[in-house]
């Protein structure tokens, strides 16, 4: 397992919160919306931590303007996460390593261009080779080539420009060779990093930046940085979700509560991000326009495995004594009103026990018992220097509030007030900046929202060697193994369990500590209706529709 960094990162604790500023004044004609009549659905955002690239973006923020504007091989369904063929006419294989990919006909990006085989060959391409660095390159490992489009040590150059894996075969047929079998591979195909692109990214890069082109339900209209995008339906899209609104302005704010208020207040529509200290009462604020449902998210801590000082002999034991000081089940109560479930593996719920789901999977790892967590940090010879702290991102009031009940629930079992404090970063851009060139040096908060509903996704990027959001810089060879194995077993229920016991090796490594699962929630206007969430916890919104609009 190799490639670049990268990470599917949940921004907020309560739903991705990156909070806050209304998009205050300045907003040119294009970005105006909320007339009663203009048909625009007006939904809260934050800036993506990157451009648009489709290869180039892992968190949520920019992950939510992807769905809208790309239509994949496959599509997710809403309700049950199901990949289903959607660009795609048809994917075959006779030996889950060598795969026929044929596209739908008469496919076109927002810019009237044609959707070819090449347009998905050359972006997965670009999305690969080392030099264009695109955080997502991770994903194309498993095409045979990667090697030399992608050399495993740093600052190698490459040997190709391109994966000798794939072959355009006609303007609808592309065929794909992986480097080992992998039966669950065209599930991944829905993850936006495996979207097409035009030929206008290719031949005018910065303009593609600057209006991103896809093949989706929307297309992108204007997109001024730190203030909001318009976009409204593609008229060229075929796909089975056209938008029933007539628009979407993605509003930024850099705080939650002031966009909570401006929900209240019919200024905003869509707000996914409920504050925490909200959650009590917004079902009733909103008149039950409110929805609360799982979601294939985990919040974690991840400890930097890169300092020797969190990876000398005995630090396991350590990191086992610290999760079983946290009493998860007060702190989901007390703080997120329930809207938390104490983890007790490190997937999700929505993936289903068939799916690799298992909520006793951690055994101990996860069960509160001060008595045995004090033990075991002593055994473990102690938190390195007698203190540490719980790094986070500011920008999200949440995120305080936990880790001080976190660091309240360890320093309760240690006897000792000072032991963990929390560490605040001001942005979520610093914060992940810190963590992907590995300058972290104490434990800090890591999340994740799923990219496909697999549990492979839950562990593979996240902690083989390499991976792609291995934070932590966690590396086990049995681990790896044990997931290649898993990859190439034709039989689903019994590739599930391989991963599983790939996932508890982990509770035995600890390289983090499960807290608990996150469901997804949103609040919204009486100016619109049909306001749902996908198993990802994005708004659904090619179904939202505005009254009277």
């Amino acid at each position: 397992m190799r490639g670049a960094k990268s990470a599917k990162w949940v921004v907020g604790a309560a739903v991705v919160a990156l909070a806050a500023t209304a998009c205050g004044s300045g907003e040119s004609s294009d970005t105006k919306a909320g007339g009663s009549n203009d048909g625009i659905v007006r939904a809260w955002w934050g800036d993506p931590q990157n451009p648009l690239e489709p290869a180039n973006t892992n968190e949520v923020q920019g992950g939510k303007v992807l769905d809208m504007i790309f239509m994949n091989l496959k599509e997710y369904d809403p309700r049950t996460g199901k990949a289903n063929l959607e660009a795609a006419d048809s994917i075959t294989t006779t030996d889950q390593q060598n795969f026929t990919i044929k596209i739908k006909p008469n496919l076109k990006f927002s810019d009237g261009t044609p959707v070819t085989a090449s347009s998905f060959v050359d972006a997965w391409n670009y999305g690969a080779l080392v030099t264009n660095k695109q955080l997502n390159s991770y994903f194309f490992a498993d095409i045979d080539g990667y090697d030399a489009v992608h050399p495993e040590k740093e600052g190698t150059a490459p040997t190709a420009k391109t994966l000798s894996g794939l072959k355009v075969v006609d303007d609808h047929t592309f065929t794909v060779k992986l480097n080992q079998k992998f039966s669950t591979w065209p599930d991944r195909l829905g993850y936006k990093a495996f979207a097409p692109l035009p030929k206008s990214f290719f031949t005018d890069h910065a303009g593609y930046l600057n209006k991103p082109v896809g093949d989706g339900p929307y297309k992108v209209v204007s997109y001024t940085k730190g203030s909001s995008m318009k976009l409204v339906p593609n008229p060229y899209y075929t796909g089975p979700s056209k938008p029933k609104n007539k628009g979407v302005l993605l509003k930024v704010y850099t705080d939650s509560s002031t966009a909570y208020a401006d929900l209240q207040a019919g200024n905003l529509d869509v707000l996914d991000d409920i504050p925490a200290e909200d959650l009590s009462h917004a079902k009733t604020d909103l008149n039950g326009r409110y929805l609360n449902q799982p979601a294939g998210i985990i919040q974690t801590i991840s400890f930097p495995l890169n300092q020797k000082a969190w990876n000398a002999p005995g630090m396991d034991k350590v990191r086992l004594g610290l999760s079983m000081a946290i009493d998860r089940k007060t702190i989901t109560q007390k703080i997120f009103q329930g809207t938390r479930t104490p983890a007790g593996d490190l997937t999700s719920p929505v993936l289903g026990a068939a799916g690799g789901y298992s909520a006793n999977l951690a055994g101990e790892a996860t069960t509160y018992d001060p008595a045995k967590a004090k033990a075991l940090i002593q055994q473990g010879g102690g938190i390195p220097g007698g203190h540490m702290t719980i790094g986070y991102n500011a920008d999200s009031g949440s995120h305080k509030q936990w880790v001080d009940a976190v660091c309240n629930s360890i320093n309760n079992v240690l006897g000792d007030n000072k032991a963990c404090v929390g560490a605040p970063t001001g942005t979520f851009a610093d914060f992940r900046n810190q963590i992907t060139k590995g300058e972290m040096k104490q434990p800090f908060r890591s999340g994740w929202q799923m990219d496909y509903p697999l549990i492979d996704d839950f562990l593979t990027p996240l902690y083989a060697t390499g991976g792609s959001s291995n934070d932590s810089k966690y590396s086990n060879p049995q681990f790896d193994a044990l997931i290649k194995q898993a990859n190439a077993e034709p039989d689903t229920a019994k590739a599930v369990q391989t991963y599983q016991q790939a996932e508890k090796l982990l509770f035995k490594d600890m390289p983090v500590i499960p807290l608990w699962y996150q469901n997804g929630e949103a609040g919204w206007s009486s100016r619109v209706s049909h306001v749902t969430e996908n198993a990802f916890s994005y708004p659904v919104f090619t179904d939202i529709t505005v009254n009277n609009g």
